[in-house]
């Protein structure tokens, strides 16, 4: 076994730690905005879709760090 595979492998593993992180975050957002509808629950509608356009943006660094994890696994052999 060469060191490229063993490397290859945990950058893998660091991509992955991406969407674990991507999770964290989303759930301090949610927190938050539920905090903030809670304290003025007439601006519901814009705290919401501030919330969704949050989590999409955070959702694709996730994507990314999948997509990189897949690379990295089968292309690099």
């Amino acid at each position: 076994m060469d060191i490229t595979r063993g490397l290859v492998a945990i950058g893998a593993g660091m991509s992955v730690l991406t969407g674990m992180l991507t999770g964290l975050g989303q759930g301090l957002a949610a927190s938050k905005a539920v905090e903030a509808v809670g304290k003025n629950p007439e601006a519901a509608g814009p705290i919401r879709t501030m919330l969704i356009v949050g989590c999409a943006l955070a959702e694709t660094c996730a994507i990314y760090g999948m997509l990189v994890a897949f690379i990295l696994i089968f292309v690099f052999k």
